[in-house]
Parts: C-alpha cells; structure tokens; sequence
C-alpha cells in the first residue's frame, strides 16, 4: 500500500497493490492490518456501501455530525469520478479548504476522508460505480450538507452545470454562512 498526502490536513491518497498478467489484475482493497499500522489512530471501518450513477450525477456535499461522524475509504470500481473532500474541521489549518482527485477503475487510487470532512463526487464517465467503507453507521438525523455550488469553496466539478444532476436532498442544500 502507498500512502500519499494530500493538501489537507490528514486527508490522504492510497495506492493499492495491484497484480496483473494477461488474464487481468488482483488488488487488495483494504487489508486490515496494514491500514491499522499505516492509520493507527483510525478506527475500523464497520461498514461498506457502493452506488451506481450515471454521467452527470453529483452527490454531495455531506457529512455526518458529532458523535456520527464517518471516515471513509473511497473508490471507483468502474468508470472515473471526480472525488472532492472538503475540510470542514473549524480548529483545522485547511478549514474549508478542498481537494479533488480523479479516481477511477483503471488508475485504482483510493481516497480516505476523515471524519468532519464534507466529501462529494462527481460522475465523468458515462455510468461509474463508486464503494467506499466508512467507520461509523448512518445516521440520517445527524446528516448535514452544503450546495454543491457554493462561492466560498469555488469546486470546479469538471462537467458543466447544464449536465449536472442532483437528488431532491442535494437540490435543497443551503450555502455556507460564514
């Protein structure tokens, strides 16, 4: 497993193993061990979810509350997505800072949110099926989110805002007031 930083505070790039040969590749997605002696201070991940979307789909930006907090291990099993974390730690040097990341089924990068981090992605593929693991369950009474378009944070999705496609949750998002 490499581990990469990226440019905010504890939100990180992991590279996987992957072995291929002319029948195609194995990968070890999430070895326990080795992500406990890489992460010590990350809990384990208790669940794992998976979505399928097609092109234009942006989910987010969300993130869970307090004690339902969720961490997440994220990747794109088949088609490309641009994956966009957000620090929303208010005590953190990269508070409301962003990042975003091209994962895909070929380049099998991964990407691991950290609790208190709004995380959203879109869909530059024609269809794309993303998985992540997250260390906490789902607790929709603590969920929170803000507009994918808001001026403060500037996240260009890379489709245009003409193919974009929310959910009526995401529609009803508000803007940050800072």
């Amino acid at each position: 497993m490499i581990v990469k930083e990226t440019s905010l505070k504890d939100c990180y790039i992991i590279k996987p193993p992957v072995f291929g040969d002319d029948r195609g590749y194995f990968s070890i997605r999430h070895d326990k061990n080795a992500f406990a002696k890489a992460f010590p201070q990350h809990p384990p991940f208790v669940l794992h979810n998976e979505s399928f979307s097609s092109y234009g789909v942006l989910r987010g930006l969300h993130l869970q509350k307090g004690n339902a907090a969720q961490a997440k291990l994220v990747r794109c099993v088949q088609g490309k997505i641009l994956d966009v974390a957000v620090d929303f730690r208010p005590d953190s040097p990269t508070y409301l800072q962003h990042f975003s990341i091209e994962l895909s089924g070929d380049n099998h990068l991964q990407l691991l949110v950290p609790r208190g981090f709004l995380h959203g992605f879109s869909v530059l593929s024609e269809t794309a099926i993303v998985n992540y693991q997250v260390d906490n369950s789902y607790q929709p009474e603590t969920e929170f989110g803000i507009r994918y378009d808001d001026p403060t944070l500037n996240i260009d999705w890379q489709i245009p805002t003409t193919d974009i496609q929310l959910s009526e949750k995401d529609e009803k998002l508000g803007y940050l007031k800072l």
